[in-house]
């Protein structure tokens, strides 16, 4: 079994209020739930309003199919007018290594 996941540090447009950075982070999470059937969460940077960290993750019998969809999620976010991808971290485990 494989365990990967992808951690995202985002910087968003002209975002001047928590009100604003959400209607524009939920959208994006909804959308990663639903294209890519995967775990997404914002997780850090809540409280300012225009950074954010999504992480992703997943499980799979096949490392390839992990990396190629976090890969994807990666493009999608890159290529989003309104976020400016400044960072991505992915990591890949296996079971058997704990």
């Amino acid at each position: 079994m494989w365990i990967g996941w992808n951690e995202f540090d985002i910087l968003l447009g002209d975002v001047r209020s928590l009100k604003a950075k959400r209607s524009i982070v939920r959208p994006i999470v909804a959308e990663i739930r639903k294209r890519f059937l995967i775990s997404v969460a914002e997780v850090e940077d809540a409280s300012l309003y225009r950074r954010t960290r999504l992480g992703v993750s997943m499980v799979s019998g096949d490392r390839s199919h992990i990396e190629e969809t976090l890969n994807k999620v990666e493009e999608m976010l890159s290529r989003r007018p309104e976020v400016e991808l400044l960072a991505s971290k992915m990591r890949l485990v296996q079971s058997s290594d704990f």
